[in-house]
């Protein structure tokens, strides 16, 4: 299988402008009615995270992706991810903080949310609008495991990417 990202996050996280940005578009984000493919990425509705009966199609999407972003927007101080959330989808957890350059953004707050979600694995702070950690998402999705990821995050040496290794020790990297 081709290494595949499934966005997921609340209404008006920055999951399509994400996906645009990604791809490399500059097309006007709009509201996501339905799952939409683009090439490695899958495009959630926010409906699916803030409406505990959508879980089962975040599941079921799961089959077909590699990796889960999970997206926490830095404007946004609620958290719609039940703790631990990314620990019930088998696949690459990746957690990214969107709209970091947004004046009301409280990048600290949305780490510390997005570190409940993502218990171990990479934290990516972004802005789609400047192209912050976008090529750092692209390179993680090319890594097919948890140590590959680490690897790369330590290798970066970047504040705007992290690594959350809560499950393996009493800190984190």
């Amino acid at each position: 299988m081709k290494n595949r990202a499934m966005l997921i996050g609340s209404i008006g996280a920055g999951k399509s402008t994400l996906t645009n940005a990604l791809l490399g578009k500059t097309v006007e984000a709009f509201k996501t009615q339905t799952l939409t493919y683009y090439d490695w990425i899958v495009d959630t509705p926010g409906e699916y995270t803030e409406n505990p009966m959508f879980y089962k199609s975040i599941m079921a999407t799961a089959l077909e992706v590699t990796h889960v972003f999970y997206l926490q927007d830095a404007t946004n101080g609620k958290m719609i991810f039940p703790p631990g959330f990314s620990m019930g989808i088998t696949k690459l957890p990746i957690g990214v903080i969107t709209k970091s350059d947004h004046p009301n953004a409280d990048i600290a707050r949305s780490i510390d949310m997005i570190k409940s979600v993502v218990s171990s694995g990479p934290i990516v702070i972004t802005s789609s609008v400047e192209g912050i950690g976008i090529e750092y998402l692209k390179e993680l999705v090319k890594l097919n495991d948890m140590n590959s990821m680490k690897n790369f995050v330590i290798a970066a040496m970047d504040d705007k990417l992290l690594f959350n290794d809560y499950l393996y020790t009493s800190r984190n990297v």
